[in-house]
């Protein structure tokens, strides 16, 4: 059974920092690239950062120079480091592991999600 479980979420104030970690189990992890979307109310859900097996990472120009991907393929995780959070980082993060062998094309599976709240 795959399982993608986000912690780290919470309330912080503008200018403030959070780390989102996602523990994924019942995936060949290095067989999956990464990533964290978020979702605003009322918006769609959008892509916020990506990170494959080797380390090579995309992300949004909304978050760029804030926020850094990364992973551990050794503990079969994945961090969002936020930092300079502004109130429009509100939101649902979702952590997403999208195949990307021969044999795990096709496959996306997602977390519950972590909410977090910029306010002061």
């Amino acid at each position: 059974q795959v399982q993608l479980v986000e912690s780290g979420g919470g309330l912080v104030q503008p200018g403030g920092s959070l780390r989102l970690s996602c523990a994924a189990s019942g995936i060949s992890f290095r067989d999956y690239r990464m990533g964290w979307y978020r979702q605003a109310p009322g918006k769609e859900r959008e892509l916020v950062a990506t990170i494959t097996s080797s380390d090579g990472t995309t992300s949004s120009d909304s978050v760029k120079g804030r926020f850094t991907i990364s992973r551990h393929n050794f503990l079969n995780r994945v961090y969002l480091q936020m930092d300079n959070l502004k109130p429009e980082d509100t939101a649902v993060y979702y952590c997403n592991a999208h195949g990307t062998t021969a044999w795990t094309t096709g496959r996306d599976y997602w977390g519950q999600g972590t909410q977090v709240t910029v306010s002061s």
